[in-house]
């Protein structure tokens, strides 16, 4: 309330301010005049962007901190976007529209803060604050408002999938998508820290109000668009925003080096002449041209020497500078990583084994999350209770848990068998080709999400050792009612 009323009496200022300058024109306003006078407005509209940052941003920076790690270092890649977009807003006002051919120009250094937060979350996709990570990586192309009153532009600039942004004609609805994008995974990370760490909950709450003020702004200042100054100063060109978005500026090229030094090698039209006349001469020799080969004997032929197809065929020596030439040998094999079976930190990390079957973790807690990753022909079980499971880029891997109070994905990778001896929420299938779900009968009300995977297969208890195998649709047919569309699995009779 008290900033409330700190922001009413400073607009009461500026209107009294607006008052005097109009009572104090005898000869009445030019247009310079008007747009020094409504520069008020300008100045209220960067206040307001700043009180964002001071307030909700400050306050995603302070919990983001708390928390440590991974989503510390993604906060201050957000932070970095914001003040960038602050730096364009600031251009804006004082500069004219540009042509719609510079505006992409314009718009890059906004869109490579946002890429460089989306690929931070691509790289530690086996982190285990990766919903924290998806929430913002999923919602940080809102900064891209500032260019979507053209639809074109926002999908180039931004990455945007057409999805993103053929439904929102103003900025508003639009910031508003992407804050619906980041509750997919909010809603994971309060489901996953009700009960254990309320400052995740906290992160969560400070998180999603940036977009909610930012959307507040936006309906009060640029509420259909971004507002470019129309009235005074020069139009923005890419590099003035450049240069007001920070940095030094870069150093100028070095002076050019000396001309290049050319050889006189081309060949006189005399020893052209000599050599074609020496080329016709040995063409002309016949059945003679031969007596310059070399003889080859049995011994060094391979067909009637099988010691040498073994050997490759290395039956000439030639001189040490071409049998010592690296193009020439054979390609270095791919290079083996060690094995990994270790705890880092909160998180277990089971990397590149290869047919090995008695793996085993056994001291787990509530808080810690599994990494299986690159894992091939190979068997592992894990005791007790820990919070997430992930298997990436694993083949003929076997694997049985027994509890998971989040969520176990397994992520592209090929013949996998699962099996839960206790009780698991939910199971994540992306990407994947054969995947095998043994069931206990603590864990039949499992959720079972798949996408772009096939042979799939859910086997649920019948009996005391026995199981009823039931496959997971993989084509599915669609009509229109009339209303809406209606997506059903299809059965096909044979």
């Amino acid at each position: 309330m008290e900033a409330l009323v700190e922001r009413l009496e400073q607009a009461v200022i500026r209107l009294e301010a607006v008052a005097v300058k109009l009572q104090n024109c005898p000869g009445g306003l030019v247009n310079g005049d008007i747009s020094s006078i409504i520069n008020g407005g300008e100045s209220e509209s960067m206040e307001a962007f700043d009180h964002l940052l001071s307030g909700s941003v400050s306050e995603y920076l302070r919990t983001s901190t708390a928390i440590g790690g991974d989503v510390a270092k993604h906060a201050e890649m957000v932070s970095n976007a914001l003040q960038v977009q602050r730096a364009f807003l600031k251009m804006a006002m004082t500069h004219k529209e540009p042509a719609k051919t510079e505006m992409a120009d314009l718009l890059r250094p906004l869109s490579d803060q946002i890429q460089e937060v989306q690929n931070f979350r691509e790289k530690n996709r086996g982190s285990s604050l990766f919903n924290h990570l998806s929430a913002v990586s999923e919602s940080i192309p809102a900064l891209g408002w500032v260019a979507v009153t053209d639809l074109d532009y926002i999908i180039f600039c931004f990455k945007l999938p057409l999805m993103f942004t053929t439904k929102c004609q103003k900025p508003g609805p639009y910031v508003k998508e992407m804050n619906d994008a980041a509750m997919f995974y909010t809603n994971r990370v309060l489901k996953e820290y009700k009960d254990t760490d309320p400052c995740h909950i906290e992160w969560v709450r400070s998180y999603l109000s940036i977009w909610t003020e930012l959307q507040t702004y936006i309906k009060e200042h640029h509420t259909t668009g971004l507002v470019w100054n129309k009235t005074q100063g020069p139009v923005a060109t890419p590099a003035l925003f450049s240069a007001s978005s920070g940095g030094p500026c870069p150093p100028p090229p070095p002076p050019p080096g000396p001309p290049p030094m050319f050889m006189d090698d081309s060949p006189k039209p005399e020893d052209t002449a000599a050599q074609h006349s020496a080329l016709f001469t040995q063409l002309n020799q016949g059945a003679a041209i031969t007596k310059g080969l070399k003889h080859v004997s049995d011994e060094q032929k391979t067909h009637k020497n099988p010691n040498l197809r073994s050997q490759g065929g290395r039956t000439h020596q030639g001189s040490p500078a071409k049998s010592q030439n690296p193009s020439s040998s054979a390609c270095a094999p791919a290079k083996k990583h060690s094995p990994v079976l270790e705890l880092e930190g909160k998180k277990w990390r089971v990397e590149h084994q290869e047919k090995s079957h008695d793996l085993v973790i056994e001291e787990t807690e509530l808080r810690q999350v599994v990494y299986v990753f690159s894992c091939s022909n190979s068997t592992l079980q894990i005791k007790g209770k820990v919070n997430s499971i992930i298997v990436d880029n694993c083949k003929k891997l076997g694997l049985v848990f027994d509890n998971v109070v989040g969520i176990v994905e397994i992520i592209n990778s090929r013949d996998i068998r699962l099996q839960v001896t206790g009780k698991v929420p939910t199971i994540s299938i992306n990407k994947t080709e054969g995947c095998h779900v043994y069931l206990s009968k603590d864990s039949l009300d499992c959720e079972i999400v798949s996408a772009k995977s096939s042979e799939m297969n859910v086997l649920v208890p019948e009996g005391e050792d026995d199981y009823r195998e039931f496959p997971i649709p993989e084509q599915f047919k669609t009509v229109w009612d009339g209303s809406s569309l209606v997506t059903e699995p299809t059965k096909i009779t044979g």
